[in-house]
């Protein structure tokens, strides 16, 4: 027998692989459009866990993200076309506004702080009082309610479809060209779960590529302990709400502000008495950058904030359980930080500022150019 008729099958197999591998590249260089939209590659820490959920019916997608971004920043879903979603939570202040409360498009106050957005994929309840379970829920407030945006859905619908802009876009990401609430709803919420913040000093630092100061390494300390005056260990409390890689935990709290509070907070949800002063737990990430602070805006600077949990808590029959005596002296009614320890926790909370994230163009307002 012929010795090239044994070998010949094998050069005919590796070349056969060899052009189906070639034609794989190819293809994929390609990129074939088939229509569908494109998932959107979404990167986060693993110590921030993959306790979240994605609704079924709105994947993350890059053209949904494109499409959520743009209507984030669009002031024709206002009734004066003055306002947009980004006015109130504007990236250099890490999604915050910088006000007590925020002014609407009929120049009156809104009834609580802006709260800053990051990390919003990993919560489960939104608004200070819990009012949302999920992003897709809580975009209609602001956009609906008359002291915000002040705009029905069925108009900014209208609106939107008569651009030259965007029945397109929304071709891309839903299939159609048709504009619905619906929709509107699922892109902003597919923009706003990308707003993840983990390039911190301290993120750095849980990742060892960070060697913190001597006072920041204080601070941390501080923060994350509760005192025991009896076993002469000091701290400041902060890590029973705040603590972790999020530095927030999913709970609602009565922290002290008022004896007798107007806004009762979760209560009014929730028509439980023992509700009643109870808001959400905000993240501290970026926090040197959201001033004023607490859900009516009340403290202008974080000294201020500090200075309320050392020594200005109000009793109240709903104040946490965990506020309550609390303190770094033996008998002590207040948590008796002394100056420099107060110090010492500014320096790590200036820790929790992401550069990054105020700066990530991914996240930033579109020029028009690039909005086809």
């Amino acid at each position: 027998m012929n010795h090239y008729t044994h070998i010949l099958p094998r050069i005919k197999r590796k070349w056969l692989l060899l052009c189906v591998a070639l034609l794989k590249v190819v293809l994929s260089a390609l990129k074939v459009d088939d229509g569908k939209p494109e998932p959107y590659p979404l990167v986060y820490p693993a110590n921030f866990g993959g306790r979240f959920t994605i609704p079924a019916d709105n994947p993350l997608t890059k053209e949904g993200v494109h499409l959520g971004r743009m209507l984030f920043y669009e002031k024709q879903l206002s009734a004066d076309n003055s306002l947009s979603c980004g006015s109130c939570h504007q990236q250099k202040l890490a999604f915050s506004d910088g006000r007590a409360l925020s002014v609407g498009v009929d120049k009156s106050l809104t009834s609580r702080n802006a709260m800053a957005l990051v990390n919003l994929l990993w919560v489960r309840n939104f608004f200070w009082d819990g009012r949302s379970a999920s992003l897709e829920d809580q975009a209609v407030f602001p956009m609906t309610n008359p002291h915000e945006m002040g705009q029905s859905l069925d108009e900014s619908v209208r609106k939107l479809q008569q651009t030259p802009v965007y029945p397109a876009l929304f071709k891309k990401a839903f299939g159609t060209a048709n504009i619905d609430a619906d929709k509107i709803r699922k892109a902003l919420a597919q923009f706003e779960r990308t707003l993840i913040s983990a390039d911190s000093p301290y993120d750095r630092y849980l990742a060892g590529t960070y060697q913190p100061t001597s006072q920041e390494l204080r601070g941390m300390t501080l923060f994350m302990e509760a005192p025991a005056p009896e076993r002469g260990m000091r701290g400041a409390n902060c890590g029973h709400c705040h603590g972790g890689p999020k530095t927030f935990k999913e709970l609602f709290h009565n922290n002290g502000l008022d004896a007798a509070p107007k806004d009762t907070g979760i209560e009014a949800i929730s028509h439980q008495a023992s509700d009643k002063g109870r808001f959400r737990v905000p993240t501290l990430r970026n926090i040197a950058l959201t001033a004023p602070y607490m859900h009516d805006g009340r403290f202008k600077t974080l000294e201020e904030v500090i200075d309320h949990y050392n020594e200005h808590l109000q009793e109240s029959a709903t104040l946490s359980t965990f506020l309550r005596g609390t303190s770094n002296e033996k008998g002590g009614k207040t948590l008796l930080l002394n100056a420099t320890e107060k110090a010492d926790i500014m320096a790590f909370l200036h820790m929790l500022t992401d550069t990054t994230f105020i700066n990530n163009p991914a996240f930033s307002d579109i020029n028009y150019s690039q909005k086809q």
